[in-house]
């Protein structure tokens, strides 16, 4: 399964907060994790660290909501939930299992796996998802605490650094075969 696929309760989360409200998002969200999981289980998948922080980040979230009743803006409910994907990709960096390493396993052959090189891109890659996370925190912050800071810049922002990480992910990979190969030679 891709890392888009993965992300898809964050998207689910973005279109109905935009299009209802924070919390139409925030249960969106909460179902579409759910529903990812319970797919990947069916499909004899392992659910990985990104799909079960998501869930437990918008279940969190949804209690937090419906039990202490916030009042979200917009903005407040983005920097939670960029947070919260920060967080997720963080403490999986923190652990040692960098989150792409599963993703990244589903696509290599395995005797590759114990290569440090294998874990290093990996390490890299997340680390690079993690900058890309901290850029959608910034400018949520931004959106919500400098009145001055227009919402067009957090939405360019989020988008720019989003997309880097995406191009960087399917990017680095390459190099880093093409530098392997070389060294082989």
């Amino acid at each position: 399964m891709s890392i888009l696929l993965s992300l898809s309760p964050f998207a689910v989360f973005f279109v109905l907060m935009r299009l209802r409200s924070p919390m139409a998002g925030l249960v969106g969200a909460l179902v579409a994790s759910l529903l990812l999981c319970a797919f990947m289980r069916r499909r004899g998948e392992a659910v990985k660290i990104l799909e079960v922080g998501s869930l437990a980040l918008f279940g969190l979230l949804c209690g937090y909501t419906w039990l202490g009743a916030p009042t979200w803006s917009v903005a407040t409910v983005r920097l939670a939930v960029d947070a919260g994907l920060l967080a997720i990709v963080l403490v999986s960096l923190a652990i040692g299992q960098p989150f792409t390493l599963q993703y990244a396993r589903e696509r290599v052959p395995e005797h590759i796996w114990a290569m440090p090189v294998f874990f290093t891109t990996n390490v890299i890659i997340s680390s690079i998802w993690a900058g890309a996370f901290a850029v959608l925190v910034a400018a949520d912050a931004a959106a919500e605490w400098l009145p001055a800071v227009p919402l067009w810049i957090d939405i360019v922002a989020s988008v720019a650094a989003f997309v880097g990480a995406v191009w960087f992910s399917n990017w680095y990979p390459d190099v880093v075969r093409r530098r392997s190969m070389a060294l082989a030679q």
